[in-house]
């Protein structure tokens, strides 16, 4: 079960095509927006294979709520999980059911400068901030990285309000971040703010510990398709329920475990970040894909839980028990 999951309806009113794969969307709630913070983010019913989902997507305007509706990016992703395929597929006039916005990216509005790391598609929480940031008067940079010119979605708006505190790389023509180099440049205090896959957070995450550095101002939000290996089918046996279920290519653990009537497990963020769905590991072969970012990387290595949101089983199979979870809901151990 979810401690909170609702949607209500709204309108897509229009599309642009802000780079070669992402689409911005204009959604109009019927029954009015809702306040949000900079890196809030909105849940989308889609439709994938006639059953019913959702994704995530960051808000763009950095908090701003700009005629009456909510902006999203999308990047087609044919060879993902569909939700993306479907909502390229709407035309403006589309009827869509939206959550109400939730804050899972804070900006701490604190700091005196900051260094904004995008990936990809994860330029949409990050533009958001940069707006914000230069309108609050405060020193911030940005890095930017796509595998083409054509990627770089707002690219263009983020040359005009940043100037030459924007860095642009094209991955595609070897063009790479030098995560160290970038942080040396920064103040003591600096904060760090990045979205993008999990490689390169690892990257920052690992140059910015090196340099002795505050992880309270390392921020970050993880794409819960990020990981170490492709999606690939895998089986679960339950042993406290003495049960065997398969998990599907598009599927989550969790799903697979809801499919098959274990309900017992809770829920909420579905992004690997607050802890509630972690299940014991009693056995396992192949290699666990760790996509969560609630528990470190010496919990990670012990191979004795798992989030079932996100997390998954590459090339092998998985033991669990679903049941020890129900007494462990708090935040892992540092």
């Amino acid at each position: 079960m979810a401690t909170y999951q609702s949607f209500r309806p709204a309108v897509l009113r229009d599309t642009l095509d802000v780079a070669s794969d992402v689409r911005l969307f204009s959604i109009e709630p019927e029954h009015g927006l809702s306040s949000y913070q900079v890196g809030s983010h909105i849940d989308i019913q889609v439709m994938v294979n006639e059953r019913p989902e959702y994704r995530s997507f960051s808000l763009v305007d950095g908090g701003q709520t700009e005629g009456g509706v909510y902006r999203i990016a999308v990047k087609d992703r044919p060879d993902g999980h569909g939700g993306s395929r479907y909502l390229w597929s709407l035309e403006p006039g589309a009827r869509v059911m939206i959550s109400e916005p939730k804050d899972r990216f804070p900006l701490s509005h604190r700091g005196h400068e900051y260094l904004l790391v995008a990936g990809g598609i994860g330029i949409t929480p990050i533009y958001g901030m940069a707006r914000a940031l230069v309108a609050r008067g405060v020193d911030v940079s940005v890095l930017y990285a796509a595998r083409t010119q054509e990627q770089l979605a707002f690219a263009a708006e983020l040359q005009e309000l940043l100037g030459d505190r924007l860095k642009l790389f094209v991955t595609g023509e070897g063009q790479r971040m030098e995560a160290a180099a970038e942080i040396a440049r920064l103040g003591d205090d600096a904060e760090l703010y990045i979205c993008g896959p999990l490689s390169l957070r690892e990257d920052f995450l690992r140059e910015w510990l090196a340099a002795g550095r505050s992880q309270s101002k390392f921020r970050f939000e993880t794409f819960a398709s990020s990981g170490k290996y492709p999606d690939q089918p895998f089986d679960v046996r339950i042993a406290n329920r003495d049960m065997a279920i398969r998990v599907e290519k598009d599927q989550s653990l969790l799903q697979a475990l809801q499919v098959n009537g274990v309900n017992e497990v809770l829920y909420d963020c579905e992004h690997g970040e607050c802890g509630l769905c972690t299940v014991d590991v009693l056995d396992y072969s192949g290699k666990l894909d760790h996509r969560d970012v609630f528990y470190s990387d010496r919990q990670k290595e012990a191979n004795n839980r798992i989030c079932t949101c996100v997390s998954r089983v590459y090339d092998g199979e998985l033991v669990i028990d679903t049941s020890r979870h129900l007494v462990d809901t708090g935040r892992a151990d540092a």
